[in-house]
């Protein structure tokens, strides 16, 4: 058990490396002040969230779990999910978040790879996961968005000072899983330094500060609603309107109310959708950001005669935080993501990692604080991922101007972005062909309106006589992965298209169907 502490003594210790240290140091001197509403009215104080983490803390501390034990977080969007984030800061666990929406094989191999000391989920997942680790020392807790829960329950007869465990800017705080080529899920160990440097950075270059109000629609399972939205606020002691999920209705009643609101190209394509927003609904509003996806220059234009305001396009990383962004005062270029961040080095190289001449497309490289320290269990992998003088290949293509303004041309890796989310076509894929009516598959994604881009997959069957519809696809696939990876259409063709190597040509597919969903009324 851990020693008592006072509120007040964290703001006195802001050049401590813990990441809680440096969100608490910048908390109104007034911990009553409200931190964040929902819309079902009710309202936590920078208070409630020192007592809540405290307890939390304590909890899984009694429980046994010591500074760098992993606490896998499968729970919806609320408070108390914000206050575990926090709890695992103060304790010095490693906070692994996970999608609701993962399903029980996914979920095999995120815990088995995670292995953690303890898991939290919702209570609809806990036999899940309790079947998961039945051979381990693993405990299962339990936390409902409304509050119930197991963990509730044994927080609720915690005391709430909690000594926040000091930590080395090295010491990894969230292990968050990306994918390198194979689509084989990687976990990214981000550390306390690489979230403290990024979202102090962030702070300054968007000009956050205690009278903002940031309107939250974004997960806080993916890196940008929580490194990028938490962290901004938390840094500067803001308040946010926190949504449990975007809905155009319900952000349309929240932005008089807003200065800042983040969000992926999907949620501004839908709110032109949407009679409500209008420029008069936006007077109070001083930044919309957005990221995850690329930001069509058409609705950056549409967005702005609608709205009055320019939105702000940053680019990043779940492996670097963000490493570039157009500014807050200055040329928002349509097209481009900016310039790099004060203290961040980006580079364009070839093949051979030589640095290439302004304007030209290559492999886009990252040097700073804001870069990952290396992915978990993966042995020397870790090494190929970063050049000799130590910059992370992100496995984007891009071209840098001479003024700076980086331009992202695509990706190297076979990956796709659905409204903001990662979908790895290789994953998609294995399971499609694991189908016994299916020879081949390939899975691409082609342009979309609201989602930016959608899935597709192209399936090869194994007897054209056999029948096998688009609705049963879809339908297995619902069963085994999560809803945003499941293809917006399926397409069966007699043979996929191959080079000269016998390799499966996704260009000619891109290209084939690129108009596939832009049809009206067929944008599923």
């Amino acid at each position: 058990m851990e020693d008592s502490q006072q509120p007040g003594e964290h703001r006195s210790r802001s050049k401590a490396a813990n990441l809680f240290t440096r969100f608490a140091a910048r908390f109104p001197a007034d911990l009553d002040q409200t931190l964040l509403t929902t819309p079902t009215g009710e309202s936590c104080s920078y208070a409630d969230a020192i007592d809540a983490s405290g307890r939390i803390a304590r909890c899984l501390s009694d429980l046994g779990l010591g500074a760098s034990d992993r606490v896998t977080v499968q729970v919806e969007k609320s408070p108390l999910a914000v206050w575990v984030y926090l709890a695992c800061l103060r304790g010095g666990f490693v906070f692994h978040p996970l999608n609701m929406e993962y399903q029980p094989e996914e979920l095999a191999f995120f815990v088995g790879n995670a292995r953690p000391g303890a898991i939290i989920c919702d209570p609809s997942r806990a036999a899940t996961h309790r079947e998961l680790t039945q051979n381990s020392d693993t405990r299962v807790l339990t936390l409902a968005a409304d509050g119930s829960g197991s963990l509730a329950v044994a927080m609720s007869e915690m005391p709430p000072n909690f000594q926040t465990r000091e930590r080395k800017p090295a010491d990894t705080a969230v292990l968050l899983y990306s994918s390198g080529t194979t689509g084989v899920p990687k976990g990214a160990k981000i550390t306390h330094g690489n979230l403290a440097a990024n979202a102090q950075t962030l702070v300054d270059v968007w000009g956050f500060s205690a009278t903002d109000t940031l309107l939250h629609a974004l997960p806080i399972y993916h890196a940008h609603g929580l490194f990028v939205g938490l962290g901004c606020a938390l840094l500067s002691g803001a308040r946010l309107v926190f949504l449990p999920r975007f809905e155009a209705d319900a952000v349309c009643t929240a932005l008089p109310d807003s200065t800042v609101m983040m969000g992926v190209p999907t949620y501004y394509s839908r709110l032109l959708k949407t009679p409500a927003f209008t420029h008069e609904l936006c007077s109070t509003m001083r930044l919309f950001i957005s990221g995850s996806a690329p930001l069509p220059a058409t609705l950056l234009e549409a967005f702005r005669q609608r709205s009055g305001h320019t939105i702000l396009e940053r680019y990043g990383m779940t492996e670097t935080g963000m490493n570039a962004s157009n500014p807050l005062h200055g040329e928002r270029r349509a097209g481009t993501v900016g310039p790099a961040l004060p203290g961040v080095e980006l580079r364009v190289v070839d093949d051979a990692d030589i640095a290439l001449p302004p304007d030209s497309i290559g492999h886009l490289q990252v040097r700073g604080p804001n870069v990952f320290s290396g992915y978990w269990r993966t042995g020397g992998e870790t090494s190929k991922e970063f050049t000799a003088d130590g910059f992370f290949r992100t496995g984007d293509l891009a071209s840098i101007a001479e003024d700076g303004y980086v331009t992202i041309a695509g990706r190297t890796r076979d990956l796709i972005i659905s409204g903001g989310l990662n979908v790895y076509a290789r994953e998609l894929e294995n399971a499609l062909d694991a189908f016994p009516e299916v020879r081949e598959s390939a899975v691409i994604g082609v342009p979309h309106a609201d989602f930016g881009e959608a899935v597709v997959a192209v399936l090869k069957p194994a007897d054209p006589a056999a029948y096998l519809s688009a609705a049963t696809v879809i339908e297995r696939l619902r069963e085994q992965l999560a809803g945003y990876k499941v293809p917006k259409r399926v397409v069966f063709v007699d043979a996929l298209p191959r080079n000269s190597m016998g390799k499966v040509q996704k260009k000619v597919l891109r290209e084939r169907y690129a108009n596939l969903l832009s049809e009206q009324g067929r944008a599923g």
